[in-house]
């Protein structure tokens, strides 16, 4: 490829990522102000709740009848990137972002980014569509269909949690560091940038935590750091496991799709009546604000775990890691009753790990502990994210990730020897 040929190709792809970038972020955009009005809607008007059923009903039937070909979510497009088959329909976007919105607004416990990047996703790959008119030798092959996939990751992540960096080291690290080439990791980097700073063009804030207190480090705080850190990797586990079995469930015993969020919908609607509290209905950000500050019962990260595993599996629509977010941050300000560590520490590091061990991505997990809460805890942080990571079990969030390297080796070895033994 001579000079001329390759500045017209990066040029491309440099326009690629901006439109991207600026779809993407504005979706998110979008997206983070409407789940603030539903927020706010069900905290003002707590009798919605009671709609649950008919809001599952509505989600259920739209994906039954509309949305047979993205009803796996994130797991398409990870399925889409290890084997490219079909362009992601455009479809997808508006799907998942309605289906998020009804959940929060009725009171499902569900997350953000799993919308955001499946709307990142479905807005990237549109451009592998567009190529396909395209002139023979500008037409995309697989490798950048990928690249297509990666962006859209990316620009998802970084503009619905405000973590460029993270964002775009997330796409490249859930996707298996092996398959990615160069062009995608500069590509990706600038992509997340552009969808973050469209968010902030668009004057939308994203929620600020602080980690005041640091402490040195000693072979004792580092040896409850690691103790901590195994805590959180097994939380990542029970998240992963339980959010399987409940999809399992449903599908087992209700035949019919679009029933599984209506019936589900019934029993969250009462059992959010009986707990007599709404912490754990939505993303539940106020919590998880105030775990940096006030000890939480011990009960929160295993109701949320409990709560969302069960939105999900149900059927209705959102993202997992807002609630891990949740869910590491409230046990990690739990375990400062016990534990000899700042609580803002300890909850910045619950934070994190636990979404590293549910996603296999440490390295992601620990730059986005760095975005938020400062380069001072980024020895701790880092820390708890490997240690999560390597506790976490071989399964995750995802179906459809594929794990590979030294954790995969391990938990492989792990059960030879224990069919050996048997």
């Amino acid at each position: 490829m001579n000079l001329k040929n390759t500045i017209v190709l990066a040029l491309k792809w440099i326009f690629i990522c901006a439109l991207i970038g600026i779809f993407s972020g504005s979706a998110s955009a979008f997206l983070l102000v409407s789940l603030e009005w539903a927020a706010q809607i069900r905290n003002h008007h707590l009798w919605i709740v009671w709609l649950l059923p008919i809001g599952g009903l509505i989600v259920g039937l739209s994906y039954y009848y509309w949305g047979n070909e993205v009803v796996k979510g994130n797991n398409l497009l990870l399925e889409e990137y290890e084997n490219p088959q079909k362009i992601i329909p455009l479809k997808m976007a508006p799907l998942v972002f309605l289906g998020t919105i009804i959940t929060h607004l009725f009171g499902g416990s569900a997350g953000r980014e799993g919308t955001a990047v499946q709307m990142g996703g479905a807005i990237a790959d549109q451009f592998s569509r567009l190529s396909s008119r395209a002139q023979s030798r500008d037409k995309l092959d697989n490798s950048g269909r990928r690249t297509l996939i990666i962006l859209g990751i990316s620009a998802g992540f970084a503009s619905v949690f405000g973590t460029p960096l993270a964002g775009a080291l997330f796409a490249l690290e859930v996707l298996y560091f092996s398959k990615i080439d160069f062009r995608s990791i500069v590509l990706s980097f600038l992509t997340a940038y552009i969808a973050y700073f469209t968010v902030e063009f668009w004057q939308v804030k994203h929620t600020h935590y602080r980690i005041s207190v640091v402490p040195e480090m000693t072979p004792k705080v580092l040896l409850w750091v690691i103790v901590v850190s195994v805590l959180f990797g097994i939380a990542s586990m029970l998240f992963s496991r339980t959010t399987h079995f409940w999809g399992r469930l449903f599908s087992k015993t209700i035949k019919h799709p679009p029933l599984r969020p209506f019936v589900g919908g019934i029993i969250l609607a009462f059992a959010f009546y009986f707990i007599g509290t709404t912490k754990f209905m939505g993303l539940g950000i106020p919590t998880i604000v105030d775990s940096f500050i006030t000890p939480n019962p011990s009960s929160d990260f295993l109701l949320k775990i409990l709560f969302t595993g069960f939105t999900l599996g149900a059927g209705f629509k959102g993202g997992e890691v807002t609630p891990l977010f949740f869910v590491g941050a409230t046990l990690g300000s739990a375990l400062s009753v016990f534990v000899p560590l700042p609580i803002a520490l300890l909850a910045g590091m619950g934070f994190v790990a636990v979404f590293s061990g549910a996603t296999h991505t440490p390295i992601a997990c620990t730059i986005m502990g760095i975005e938020l809460f400062g380069l001072e805890s980024g020895v701790f942080i880092g820390i708890a994210c490997i240690v999560a990571y390597f506790s976490s079990g071989s399964v995750g969030i995802y179906h459809s990730q594929i794990v590979k390297g030294a954790k995969y080796k391990l938990y492989q070895r792990f059960k030879r020897k224990s069919l050996t033994d048997f």
